[in-house]
């Protein structure tokens, strides 16, 4: 695939060189995880570090409100959306955890979630069952899987947990899951909530820049998206929207500061004229660098200005996602994670983004069997025990980072090891190429037992 001209630099190779501080030697197919920001954010997050220095009383007196309110009005903007909905929070479980934390549970209110919700948003559910007494009722699926089907199981556990008398509070799900990197039905999910009585929570961690958004239609009660990830801030920044129908339900940011409002009684800081008391909770939540929140107009820029704007970013990065998981499973000699049926990949609901997952010839036994995939009796190497396969997967993900200076996600899923791989404009299918190469060693490398006699503490991913 040939670099594609947009704007004043070609994506691919050009990019990289001209616009990006990545190491010309590594291979960077991990966007998803940790994003990463252009030359041109860096300048200006530098500017404003530099600023605040030089006279932080100043700096945060005169200088932040007006640079954050200028930042929320350009990230709701490309939300279509109110700026008195949107705020600036560190990152997406953030978001999530004061959606989720603010609201007031009664014995027998349930939380509703999926099979692949994010680890750390799964551990806030955990974490509230120990301290709350609310529910966490998980939706059960193993990908692939039509977003229909997806759709009909949430139905499914809703309707089952009122049948036993629970009210179901809240659903979680996701824009774009993390592992596997899939579109989710949430526009399906959003409306079935609203008609339904269920206030909807999404974690669009890989959302905002990805895929097209437009919460004035979506409307949903609580979303919260990375914009370190996609939308080439610096980490970390995250827009966190509520709808007004659900702002007096958010009392405190977390962690509590100084928008919190205090009972009657007691003396409060003014708030300012215009604001509302949701905007004021989140004016100055302590001392911190946001930096990163005011380089969102500069992010924009430069996505209009050097990349020719949202639809080509957005076309780019998913063309090259598909084309080159193409590459990687021709390597291999698997598949790409898709819904049954579904040969051409602009037809698949499931990849409609910028993140593609490629099935690797690696099984794992005793994990949950899936009809649209094959048997994994199939693997011409030894099926991976059920209780190995985060050593192996952490093994694999460690000789990418450590021996051959590159990175990619590997998950379990259906029964087999998928690789999940990142589409950017920084890349070109020379890349998706070389990863699909070193995967292919690694595979015959885990099928000989490699893994087995590293030694090295693999815990850190």
């Amino acid at each position: 695939m040939s670099a594609q001209v947009s704007g004043k630099t070609p994506f691919g190779r050009q990019m990289r060189e001209k616009h990006f501080d990545l190491d010309p030697t590594y291979r960077p197919l991990n966007h998803g995880s940790f994003g990463t920001y252009p030359l041109q954010v860096k300048a200006a997050y530098r500017r404003y570090q530099e600023e605040n220095e030089s006279r932080p009383d100043y700096f945060y007196y005169r200088i932040r409100p007006a640079r954050i309110y200028e930042a929320r009005q350009a990230i709701a903007s490309l939300l279509h959306a109110d700026v008195k909905d949107c705020v600036f929070v560190k990152n997406a479980t953030t978001g999530v955890n004061i959606a989720l934390r603010n609201l007031e549970y009664e014995s027998g209110d349930v939380i509703v979630y999926f099979a692949t919700v994010y680890g750390a948003v799964w551990k806030t559910m955990v974490s509230l069952q120990e301290t709350t007494p609310v529910q966490a009722r998980k939706v059960e699926y193993a990908l692939p899987l039509t977003h229909d089907e997806i759709v009909q199981r949430f139905l499914d556990v809703v309707n089952k947990a009122r049948a036993e008398g629970l009210k179901v509070r809240a659903a979680v799900f996701e824009t774009i899951t993390s592992v596997p990197g899939v579109r989710f039905p949430f526009e399906k999910l959003t409306r079935i909530c609203k008609d339904e009585g269920i206030l909807s929570v999404i974690d669009g961690a890989h959302g905002v820049g990805q895929i097209p958004l437009n919460l004035g239609e979506l409307d949903p009660d609580f979303f919260v998206s990375n914009c370190h990830k996609w939308l080439y801030t610096p980490r970390g920044c995250a827009v966190f929207y509520v709808s007004k129908r659900t702002q007096h339900l958010i009392k405190t940011s977390f962690p509590t500061s100084h928008g919190y409002i205090l009972p009657q009684d007691r003396a409060n800081p003014p708030i300012a004229k215009g604001e509302t008391p949701f905007e004021h909770l989140f004016d100055f939540v302590g001392t911190n660098d946001d930096a990163p929140y005011m380089c969102v107009p500069e992010a924009l820029k430069f996505r209009k200005e050097v990349c020719g704007g949202e639809d080509a970013i957005m076309e780019f990065c998913q063309r090259i996602a598909h084309e080159g998981a193409e590459v990687v499973a021709r390597i291999l000699g698997t598949e790409i994670m898709r819904e049954p049926g579904v040969t051409d990949l602009k037809q698949s609901d499931l990849c409609r983004c910028a993140m593609v997952n490629v099935r690797t010839p690696l099984a794992v036994a005793n994990d949950a069997v899936n009809p649209h995939v094959p048997d994994p009796s199939t693997s011409p190497y030894p099926a991976i025990d059920r209780k190995d396969v985060r050593k192996v997967q952490d093994w694999m993900q460690s000789q990418l980072l450590d021996k051959y200076n590159g990175f990619a996600k590997f998950d379990p899923q259906s029964g087999w090891l998928w690789i999940r791989l990142s589409g950017q404009i920084y890349l070109e299918l020379e890349d998706f190429e070389w990863l699909g190469n070193v995967a292919k060693e690694l595979c015959e490398r885990v099928g000989k037992g490699e893994w087995k006699s590293d030694e090295k503490d693999l815990s850190t991913f």
